[in-house]
């Protein structure tokens, strides 16, 4: 599949909310929320404003002629909130185009695009259950806490 990788432009990020939608890790037999759940003010923080405050980065995977799967990150307090230092990611990409390489190729990108904006650690939040833990921790996330549900992970890159 070839793809290639950028930035998100201002122009696109009212896309990030599709995105979150896709984000929502629904497991085996359970029914999908409703696409309205994003409107929520916990899950707003990932949007609400994108690209105004300290942190906002966005990268997109282009293929087909469209954006087919997104990662991005900024300082909130989200699930995966370690500090007000260190942003937090989100990713995820269309159904038909996961299992290829793009969100591990789209989380080393984000990975290298902060670091060179001079961030030393990252985090995230994800289920126990996903199928993603495994892509993260080939990137370099190690689990620093966790509860029944889900692991808070992190990457430094001191």
């Amino acid at each position: 599949m070839k793809y290639i990788l950028r930035h998100f432009r201002e122009s696109e990020y009212p896309l990030l909310e599709d995105f979150l939608y896709e984000a929502i890790f629904i497991p085996e037999g359970v029914e999908p929320p409703p696409r309205d759940i994003v409107s929520k003010p916990e899950l707003q923080v990932y949007v609400v404003d994108f690209g105004s405050r300290k942190g906002d980065l966005a990268l997109c995977a282009f293929a087909d002629g469209k954006i087919v799967g997104a990662v991005w990150g900024r300082i909130m307090n989200d699930y995966g909130h370690i500090d007000d230092e260190t942003p937090s990611l989100a990713i995820s990409l269309y159904k038909e185009f996961r299992g290829k390489g793009i969100g591990t190729a789209l989380m080393r990108a984000v990975i290298a695009a902060y670091r060179e904006a001079g961030y030393k650690r990252l985090s995230l939040a994800v289920q126990k259950a996903n199928y993603a833990v495994k892509m993260y921790e080939k990137v370099g996330f190690k689990t620093i806490s966790e509860n029944d549900e889900e692991y808070i992970m992190t990457i430094n890159r001191e």
